[in-house]
């Protein structure tokens, strides 16, 4: 159960999912109590040509540069649609997702190792991660969550009372521009080990299955990331132990996500139980007498 993780490539692919779990945990809850995972979804392509573009100018090490200039930029270009009122939030997302990723697919179809590379970009390598991009990493993790220490209530208040938020004096275009800059942050931190693809897991996944068991925010953010904790562990054990036991090729990061989704489904029961106990006990409320209510 340990052993494996005594290799070095597989204890940096631990401590890489470690550091995302960190951070995809916190921000999965306000991407979903915000309803916000299509913009999640369009974050992760439109980063897709800032990653191309990065390495074609600096190999590997401007994989970073690159996808984190193309994250700030689409979360501005999002923010600006959606205040402007011209397009739908969706209409809008659609476009910037659509117009950046085709962007990404004819750069990074210009070289010879087209198919090999698209792989990468899109899937990551978790495995090869090096010390480097781990620091990389820690470096996302401090900013993404010192960000969130800071505007975590102001984010909470326009979540659930935007025009209450507004009357406070919060900036609501300014929120939304934070929350969707804080979404590309996470992104980029990600891009590299589990690819734009799969990372939209680590964003939608642990909050979804979180608030089966609870609805306490702070909470969800907890189990959100014990859960993508748990199934790093469990997808790379699985993954070790398919290539090296049984010779079946499983790829690390997709095992990490399927365990991700597994443990959604076997949530699900017990937030239909609790969905039906909550339900009840309205009902039953419902039909007291005022007098016995109060009592």
């Amino acid at each position: 159960m340990i052993e494996p993780f005594t290799v070095p490539f597989m204890g940096r692919a631990l401590a890489e999912l470690a550091l995302l779990a960190l951070i995809c945990g916190p921000v999965s809850v306000f991407v979903f109590v915000r309803r916000l995972s299509f913009v999640s979804d369009a974050l992760t392509h439109t980063v897709f040509p800032g990653v191309v573009i990065g390495f074609l100018a600096a190999g590997i090490e401007g994989v970073v540069v690159g996808a984190l200039v193309a994250g700030v930029v689409t979360a501005v270009v999002l923010t600006v649609l959606s205040q402007g009122g011209a397009l739908s939030d969706d209409a809008s997302t659609a476009v910037v997702l659509t117009a950046m990723f085709s962007i990404g697919v004819v750069l990074v179809s210009r070289r010879s190792s087209y198919t090999s590379d698209l792989t990468s970009f899109l899937f990551g390598r978790i495995l090869t991660v090096t010390p480097r991009q781990i620091a990389e990493t820690a470096v996302l993790a401090v900013v993404i969550l010192g960000l969130l220490l800071i505007s975590a209530r102001a984010l909470v208040f326009r979540t659930f009372d935007p025009a209450g938020a507004a009357a406070a004096g919060f900036r609501i275009a300014g929120l939304d521009l934070l929350l969707n800059v804080i979404v590309a942050l996470v992104v980029v931190a990600a891009v590299r080990a589990v690819g734009t693809i799969l990372v939209v897991a680590l964003l939608i996944v642990p909050a979804a299955a979180a608030r089966l068991l609870t609805t306490r925010l702070a909470l969800m953010a907890v189990i959100g990331t014990g859960l993508i904790l748990i199934a790093a562990y469990g997808g790379l054990l699985a993954s070790w132990t398919a290539s090296v036991d049984y010779g079946i090729a499983l790829t690390s990061a997709s095992a990490v996500v399927l365990l991700l989704v597994l443990a959604y489904l076997l949530l699900l029961p017990l937030g239909a139980l609790r969905s039906r106990r909550n339900h009840g006990r309205i009902v039953s409320d419902a039909r007291r007498s005022p007098h016995e209510l109060v009592g």
